[in-house]
């Protein structure tokens, strides 16, 4: 009786988490295959001109540009093909925080045209959801540049060379110097070649990343799903709700007492909580205080997705101990230029 009790606790979750799961797996196998298509072909040299004015300030290889533009797409996709460079030695661990750091405004620019467009600026009025989509995109394109400039501190031109060295991974993917693949690529039965090879090389990533997925993903579902996180929120830091973490901080930064509720609306939901700020824009909202309202819901919201999405991804993507460091980076980055913004717009 008991395992069945179980079972049904466990179910819904099971059926939350493997189409999530799912997704990413395929996304992360068309990512790793296109790193490999674009290092077998010889590709690099045509997307490095679209991108090298962000890898070669920041010493990266000519490779990362493939990955940051195909983030614009898909960020799951441009993870992979980090993963991919990362794991087959073009990129060392340095270089790939940076890297994923520059990738920040690139994955921003997809939610414009899926979200920011189409949902919320008709929800907030022309004025106010410019200027709040104005504010996370010089959030993004902020973190961006320092990625670039970490870069030209932290790493040398070697950093950049490194597809010049032959290794295992990369002895056949030699490009001329004219910016063409060898010769060889133009024929069917070398381009069938490199085909079955990025194939071959992206299977084995999909099984040692998928299982790791799954289980983090469940866990953390889980977690969340029998509220077992709150109270252990609750038993280890004494806050009881997310209206005593959201009532602090309205009061610290002067925040009108009804931004209180739209934060932990937007801790949830960020097109409920634009819907609940909206009609109290003009009466208890500026359109400043508006804006740097959601701007701490989004940091209240990026604490939740960060434990329920963003760490089970990136464990799955780096593994534990690497993923951490991905995180911390990505946590520490936003909050700080989300607070640089707060203070552009609230201090007179």
């Amino acid at each position: 009786m008991q395992s069945v009790e179980s079972l049904a606790t466990l179910w819904p979750i099971f059926v939350e988490v493997l189409p999530r799961v799912a997704r990413i797996a395929v996304l992360v196998a068309v990512g790793v295959f296109v790193a490999n298509l674009a290092v077998g072909f010889g590709l690099v040299e045509y997307v490095a001109g679209l991108s090298k004015y962000l890898t070669r300030p920041a010493n990266l290889p000519d490779e990362v540009g493939t990955a940051i533009l195909t983030t614009a797409a898909s960020t799951t996709a441009g993870y992979g093909m980090l993963a991919e460079f990362r794991e087959s030695g073009r990129l060392s661990d340095t270089a790939t925080l940076v890297a994923v750091t520059i990738n920040t405004f690139f994955g921003f620019v997809q939610h414009i045209f899926t979200f920011y467009a189409p949902v919320l600026i008709p929800i907030l009025g022309l004025r106010v959801g410019l200027m709040y989509v104005g504010a996370r995109a010089a959030i993004s394109l902020g973190i961006t540049l320092t990625g670039v400039l970490a870069g030209g501190i932290l790493l040398s031109r070697a950093d950049a060379r490194l597809d010049d060295v032959p290794t295992g991974a990369d002895t056949d993917a030699t490009v001329e110097a004219d910016g063409r693949g060898p010769a060889e690529f133009d024929t069917p039965e070398t381009t069938r070649a490199v085909i079955r090879e990025a194939g071959e090389k992206t299977w084995p990533k999909l099984k040692r990343l998928v299982p790791r997925l799954a289980i983090v993903y469940f866990l953390v579902t889980a977690l969340v799903e029998t509220n077992a996180a709150v109270w252990l929120l609750e038993r280890t830091t004494g806050v009881q709700t997310v209206t005593d973490v959201t009532g602090s901080v309205t009061g610290l930064l002067g925040l009108p007492s009804a931004a209180v509720p739209v934060i932990a609306v937007f801790a949830f939901d960020t097109t409920v909580g634009a819907a609940t700020i909206a009609p109290l824009i003009g009466g208890a909202f500026t359109p400043r205080t508006a804006v740097a309202t959601m701007l701490v819901g989004g940091i209240v919201s990026f604490a939740v997705s960060t434990f329920k999405r963003s760490i089970p991804f990136q464990y799955g993507i780096w593994g534990a101990r690497f993923g951490s460091k991905v995180v911390a980076v990505n946590t520490a980055l936003k909050i700080v230029f989300i607070g640089l913004a707060l203070v552009v717009l609230l201090v007179p």
